[in-house]
């Protein structure tokens, strides 16, 4: 599952040695780029990487490393989207169990536009297709930051643009994907 891109960096699910590693990028995110730092409710997979991604066989944390440092992450998880705060018909579409969330698609901001990401995607989108049980690949993205809507709507079909339904509270810019399997 390892994969190697161009610049020396490595694609790889995650080890014990890289938690603290990715749960840095993970939360320089949520400060740097979301702006609303670390929030309990949204973020407990954060605190326990080791429970959530590395100890259950149908979830995974991905990492890119270059130089020895974690400089991107990607997690699936069997979850769906929470009800609230996104709305009930999402979640009921998105059951857990039989969806595979895709999260923590984070790429530390001067390693960008090398290919990471679409890498880290491909290949966790490959992992869910191999696990017996999943039906779908679900994931919601923040619209804010630079550039990632355009991607996701290069690898990805929208199911549901929050931001034309205030849904979310005002403010937040989440968009609903789908990708096909």
């Amino acid at each position: 599952m390892s994969q190697t891109v161009p610049g020396g960096y490595a694609v790889r699910p995650a080890t014990p040695a890289d938690v603290d590693a990715a749960r840095r990028v993970m939360l320089d995110t949520f400060y740097r780029e979301f702006g609303y730092g670390y929030v309990p409710a949204w973020h407990r997979d954060v605190v326990d990487i080791e429970g959530t991604y590395l100890d259950d066989p149908r979830h995974l944390l991905l990492v890119a490393v270059h130089d020895g440092e974690v400089v991107a992450t990607t997690g699936i998880r069997s979850e769906g989207p929470a009800h609230p705060p996104h709305p009930r018909w999402l979640a009921d579409r998105y059951p857990s169990g039989t969806t595979a969330q895709l999260v923590r698609v984070y790429v530390r901001p001067e390693h960008r536009r090398r290919g990471l990401a679409r890498t880290l995607v491909t290949t966790a989108r490959d992992f869910v297709a191999e696990i017996p049980g999943y039906t779908c690949l679900y994931l919601h993205t923040n619209t804010k930051v630079p550039g990632v809507e355009t991607f996701w709507r290069g690898l990805a079909k929208e199911v549901f643009d929050a931001r034309t339904t205030g849904e979310h509270g005002p403010g937040v810019a989440t968009v609903h994907f789908e990708i096909p399997l």
